[in-house]
């Protein structure tokens, strides 16, 4: 169970990179800033339960950038 929970947080990161790469999703965009905190949180929950304490340290911060960033974002189209 755990490493589905590990998988499914880190396929949303990576399709939010993919699709930014692909020039689908914007970086400063709302639903990657979204799947990078969703994925992010998940991850960091698993890394809290497992108690490892460097994965959780990155993917803590990780979801504090990107949460910062749907807070400071400036305004934008709905679409990206």
């Amino acid at each position: 169970m755990a490493q589905a929970v590990q998988l499914t947080g880190a396929f949303l990161i990576l399709i939010a990179y993919a699709l930014a790469q692909a020039a689908v999703l914007a970086p400063r965009g709302r639903l990657f800033l979204v799947l990078n905190l969703a994925g992010a949180l998940v991850l960091a929950g698993s890394a809290y339960a497992e108690q490892q304490w460097g994965f959780f340290v990155l993917e803590a911060a990780w979801a504090l950038v990107s949460a910062a960033g749907l807070v400071h974002r400036p305004s934008a189209p709905a679409t990206t």
